[in-house]
């Protein structure tokens, strides 16, 4: 039966091709967006969480709730013994400590005297300790545009097009200027060991790299950090996983009425991503929904100007004796083998574009000049396995419900007035 119904398709290409060149586009433009809206949507994701977020993130709760400002005065304190709780509870998550500061960069010339200043953002990682994994995370050796990672205190990396800027070389020394954890006045001056670029626009604009060390003598923080970020073991954020360690966590502090307690928060309760990973996931349902749709639409029109066309023929296999059922039948089988091909030839292409967006991408650097939110400057597809498989969802179900529906009128044909009608 469906080697005949097969030899009919292909035999017949005014019964089939266009169908299949319907749902072939159909398939091809879910599969592309899909791995296009994935793509850019989970880089921007990562890039949050490996910046600034984590998977989880530890906070004093008055920190917390002034996050933006960079609060340090409000930091946690006595990290090292919180750190070993959170080992010793989690041992699956890979927990490191992070200071992020704010205040003025002064740069000085051969005689001392200021050539240019600018707003820094700075940054305190543990750069020196190869357990923690703070160089590959944040793809720093990749990023590097000029000279090195600093390999010892008193040394910092700044941003590439923020060294352009304040005509900044390799070698030169910087002078910060900002405020201490207790609100005294802080200077301290730090050789650039490099110059470094991320590929995001608002990390790049002004951002200076010192190791966390450095950091804690400056801001008088020892034994202390604005936050310890968690990421679980996996590489990936999983949110059940998360969820399950922030409730955990919290319910040991849930008791203590003190603002400087420490409170854990997941990625999606930061820097609004809650709302962002449920408007991925809800954009990515009804994007193929609207499809099935659309396309269901689009082939039940098709499928009643087949029927028209194949109306005589319809007529003489009910004369012969055919039950209407059958003849129905085989329309849901011919729609079927129809979904299958175009859905093949759509996944082929739609793989194909995908596979040219994850490699080549979309240059959004001009648009991300002025831009405050953490994102790459170059929008990437990305390929799943759900990709192989996603786009026969629309093209089978849309095929089978176009036909469903156009070949209801077999129903309505009376045996009675056939020959009549093949008379004619």
């Amino acid at each position: 039966m469906i080697k005949f119904l097969l030899k009919g398709i292909l035999g017949d290409k005014n019964r089939s091709l266009l169908p299949i060149i319907i749902i072939s586009i159909g398939v091809m433009l879910t599969i592309f967006l899909s791995g296009y809206m994935r793509g850019a949507m989970g880089d921007m994701i990562e890039q949050n969480a490996r910046f600034q977020t984590g998977h989880v993130k530890v906070m004093s709760r008055v920190y917390a709730e002034n996050e933006s400002q960079m609060p340090n005065d409000l930091a946690l304190l006595g990290v090292s013994e919180i750190q070993s709780q959170l080992e010793e509870d989690f041992p699956d998550v890979e927990w490191v400590d992070r200071i992020r500061f704010g205040g003025l960069l002064d740069v000085p010339d051969a005689n001392g005297e200021t050539k240019g200043q600018g707003p820094s953002a700075g940054m305190a990682l543990e750069l020196f300790s190869k357990n923690t994994g703070e160089v590959q995370r944040l793809n720093m050796e990749q990023s590097i545009v000029r000279g090195e990672i600093p390999s010892k205190k008193g040394e910092a990396l700044i941003g590439e097009d923020f060294a352009t800027k304040l005509d900044i070389s390799i070698g030169d020394r910087i002078t910060f200027m900002g405020t201490t954890m207790n609100g005294s006045m802080t200077f301290a001056d730090f050789v650039v060991s490099g110059t470094i670029r991320f590929g995001s626009a608002a990390l790049d604009r002004g951002i200076l790299i010192i190791d966390i060390s450095d950091a804690r003598y400056m801001l008088d923080m020892e034994d202390a950090a604005g936050e310890i970020i968690g990421f679980l073991g996996e590489g990936l954020y999983v949110d059940e996983k998360a969820t399950e360690i922030a409730q955990e966590f919290n319910e040991k502090y849930a008791g203590i009425n003190d603002e400087f307690a420490p409170l854990m928060l997941r990625l999606r309760d930061q820097n609004n991503l809650d709302s962002y990973l449920e408007y991925v996931d809800g954009f990515a349902s009804m994007f193929v929904t609207i499809f099935v749709l659309v396309m269901s639409i689009v082939l039940w029109n098709t499928g009643l100007l087949g029927g028209l066309r194949r109306y005589q023929e319809f007529g003489i296999r009910l004369a012969l004796g055919e039950e209407k059922g059958h003849i129905y039948r085989s329309l849901i089988y011919e729609a079927i083998l129809i979904g299958i091909i175009g859905s093949i030839v759509g996944t082929t292409l739609g793989l194909l574009g995908t596979w040219y967006m994850q490699v080549v991408g979309i240059d959004i650097t001009g648009m991300m000049q002025n831009s405050t939110m953490l994102m790459p400057n170059v929008l990437r597809s990305k390929f799943t396995p759900e990709l192989l498989y996603i786009g026969f969802i629309p093209g089978l179900v849309a095929m089978v419900l176009g036909n469903m529906l156009s070949g209801i009128g077999i129903y309505k044909r009376e045996t009675a007035t056939l020959f009549k009608e093949l008379e004619v």
